[in-house]
């Protein structure tokens, strides 16, 4: 098969966020009198959206709705306050894309971030780079497993989904891809492990940016 574009997850795949992530929720829950948790635990609170990691980090008889949305609330706060602190491209990235641009091969990203989160990262960290679409959790639109946005890029671009890459780290990007009709690549350096990622769908593993290269002409 010959592949003529790729699809990006941000967190964990492009960008490592993890640290900036665990520090606006941890705030968040120390500040409602909450404990916190090691920066290494959000590696499974995050990648569902927000509402999911205010659910996975509250203690489990803390879910009413209106202390969620209060820590919702309090959490994007924090985030818009330190979101770039310690956020950084893994390395290889620039390289990777590097690559894909001088190969003339379209990208674009889907993250279950918050929209204006996603944008603001890729401002800050990816701007080097041209991406057809860079698309965010937006009101009106489903999160990750669901394939409406991918075959939306696909349609943008006028490329078939079994013709796109779609690398991601988490089993939401795995099973994405697979409901998208799109070849899922796992990400080895990012939040998750390899045997997630298998377990939801993995065609294929990588352990380093670069080698997406592969599968491109």
């Amino acid at each position: 098969m010959e592949y003529k574009a790729v699809i990006f997850d941000l967190d964990g795949t492009l960008l490592d966020t993890l640290e900036d992530l665990a520090d606006a929720m941890n705030r968040t829950l120390e500040e409602r009198g909450f404990p916190s948790h090691p920066v290494e635990a959000y590696r499974y609170f995050v990648g569902n959206g927000v509402a999911k990691i205010v659910s996975r980090t509250l203690p489990p008889d803390k879910q009413d709705k209106e202390l969620m949305a209060d820590c919702i609330k309090a959490f994007l706060v924090e985030y818009d306050r330190n979101w770039n602190r310690k956020t950084r491209p893994y390395d290889g990235v620039a390289e990777l894309l590097d690559a894909l641009t001088l190969k003339q091969i379209p990208m674009a990203i889907f993250t279950n971030k918050p929209h204006a989160f996603a944008e603001l990262c890729v401002h800050e960290f990816l701007s080097r780079w041209k991406f057809k679409a860079v698309f965010g959790q937006r009101d009106g639109y489903p999160l990750k497993p669901d394939p409406a946005v991918p075959r939306e890029i696909a349609g943008m671009l006028n490329i078939s989904p079994e013709q796109f890459l779609y690398l991601g780290d988490s089993d939401a990007d795995m099973k994405t891809a697979v409901n998208a009709g799109m070849l899922p690549v796992g990400a080895l350096w990012g939040f998750r492990s390899e045997e997630e990622l298998r377990d939801a769908g993995a065609v294929e593993l990588i352990s380093r940016p670069a080698d997406l290269l592969t599968f491109v002409n």
